[in-house]
């Protein structure tokens, strides 16, 4: 455990420091392009606009899901992926490149899946406001159950870093892994329940996919906005999806520590 608690206080010590290179990023992401930032919500505004035309009116023909209209249903899904799919693989890749500058000067290299994380959160707190309006627009009002928001934000967080650390690691050691899992995100988006509902499959199925952390987080964003839920109502799933994080972590943490003083030599 020594190692999990070494890499967690380098998140505090340096959390003025993450901010900041988030912040950076934001700013350096589409500085060169004439709409600026305006595409943080244009790019996903044009995904939604196909996946509700395909899913919503092509193949579900307009039907509602359990009472809610599928447009809804969709943006609660859609939202938490657009920030945990590129959270996932901008981490998986931060440590490649971005070691090679801060190589020769005492830099913890840990923080560098918390930048591309909380520079994605930013912009997940954007469209969290915006998925509050069309809420309002079409009468859904989530009530008390908005208190659990910051719980799942947390989940959000924590799985990522946990997912992401493991997974810096692997890319920058192993560099035909991060093809993979681009690849395996893609395949994500239909494997979790964002675009259709899942519990048309058998139950057998349904219980093997919420295998995958991320099925939880999706499922709990649901709960929050639509179903009126409480996060401690599935308490035995709640408890695996923190043993599952929480092993990732540890797992993530070792690896990392055992490969951080050779990583420039991986580049």
């Amino acid at each position: 455990m020594r190692v999990v608690i070494d890499i967690l206080k380098e998140q505090f010590v340096n959390a003025h420091l993450i901010f900041r290179l988030a912040s950076y990023d934001i700013k350096s992401k589409y500085q060169a392009h004439y709409l600026g930032a305006a595409w943080q919500f244009l790019n996903p505004a044009l995904q939604i606009f196909i996946y509700w035309f395909v899913f919503g009116i092509g193949i579900r023909q307009g039907n509602p899901i359990y009472g809610v209209p599928y447009l809804v249903w969709l943006l609660v899904g859609l939202i938490p992926w657009f920030f945990i799919s590129p959270a996932v693989i901008q981490g998986s890749n931060s440590v490649f490149t971005r070691v090679n500058m801060v190589a020769k000067m005492k830099f913890p290299v840990s923080v560098l899946p918390s930048v591309t994380i909380i520079s994605n959160a930013l912009n997940f707190t954007s469209m969290i406001i915006f998925l509050l309006v069309i809420l309002m627009l079409y009468g859904i009002n989530p009530g008390i159950y908005l208190l659990q928001l910051p719980y799942y934000f947390l989940c959000t967080i924590v799985s990522l870093y946990a997912i992401t650390l493991l997974f810096s690691t692997i890319s920058t050691v192993f560099r035909d892994f991060q093809i993979i899992l681009q690849s395996v995100m893609r395949m994500m988006l239909y494997l979790l329940p964002i675009l259709w509902d899942m519990e048309r499959l058998p139950e057998m199925y349904v219980k093997i996919l919420k295998l995958n952390p991320l099925y939880y987080l999706i499922e709990g964003y649901r709960k929050t906005f639509i179903f009126k839920e409480w996060f401690f109502t599935d308490w035995i799933y709640m408890i695996y999806f923190w043993v599952t994080t929480l092993l990732i972590i540890y797992i993530g943490s070792l690896v990392h520590m055992r490969f951080r003083k050779q990583f420039v030599d991986y580049i």
